[in-house]
């Protein structure tokens, strides 16, 4: 029963891992204009994502534009964008196949050592998202950090790190927390069943001996 209650608490971190992964995914605040130092202080902010650039202005107003060309982005925006929806696949997958393997379903009740690797895959697969998301999301701010303190980068044309940066990060810690869950709670269960076949190995063997002694009296 603890185990049970262990695997819900990790399947429940990793999903809110994916849901802060998919946030993470569409929000356009990767990175933002920075006004540190020498810079103007404009009317407009600007905001940029892996998917668009948008302008907020003063007044409320929020103008975005979808990127046009993919082959005209840089290569870390690519991949990032690659990682993401990667990410984004395989916590899916995670949820579906964690589901079928935790011990508070009904799905493969007739098979526990199955049931069990079913889990560990399940974690893995959360594990996995939560590598790619952080990967992705620390590129993207290494990316602004280079940027920013490049002495070639004009005042007006630096950024810094949007929200959605720690939202990744934020996203990527609780999908591997919550996969860790998942692949350390069955495996104690697999080490368990382990030591336990172990241990009534011999009793088993006494009992054995004392039925032939019985049957064979010399």
């Amino acid at each position: 029963m603890a185990n049970s209650g262990f695997q819900l608490l990790g399947y429940f971190l990793a999903l809110g891992g994916w849901i802060g992964i998919i946030s993470t995914t569409v929000l356009p605040q990767w990175k933002q204009s920075s006004y540190a130092g020498d810079a103007i202080i404009m009317a407009v902010g600007l905001y940029e994502g892996l998917w668009m650039s948008c302008a907020f202005q003063s007044t409320g107003q929020v103008q975005c534009k979808i990127f046009d060309s993919l082959l005209s982005l840089d290569i870390h925006i690519q991949t990032c964008r690659a990682l993401m929806v990667i990410s984004v696949l395989m916590g899916f997958i995670g949820i579906i196949v964690s589901v079928v393997g935790m011990k508070c379903t009904k799905v493969g009740d007739n098979n526990p050592s199955t049931k069990n690797k079913i889990a560990v895959a399940g974690g893995g697969l959360f594990l996995l998202a939560g590598v790619c998301t952080l990967v992705s999301v620390s590129w993207y701010a290494t990316q602004v950090s280079y940027h920013f303190f490049d002495p070639n980068t004009p005042a007006n044309a630096r950024y810094e790190f949007g929200s959605a940066l720690f939202v990744g990060w934020a996203a990527a810690c609780l999908t591997m927390l919550g996969g860790s869950f998942l692949c350390c709670s069955c495996i104690d269960d697999e080490r368990r069943g382990q030591q336990y076949y172990r241990q009534s190995q011999p009793s088993t063997a006494r009992e054995a001996e004392l039925l032939s002694e019985t049957s064979f009296p010399d």
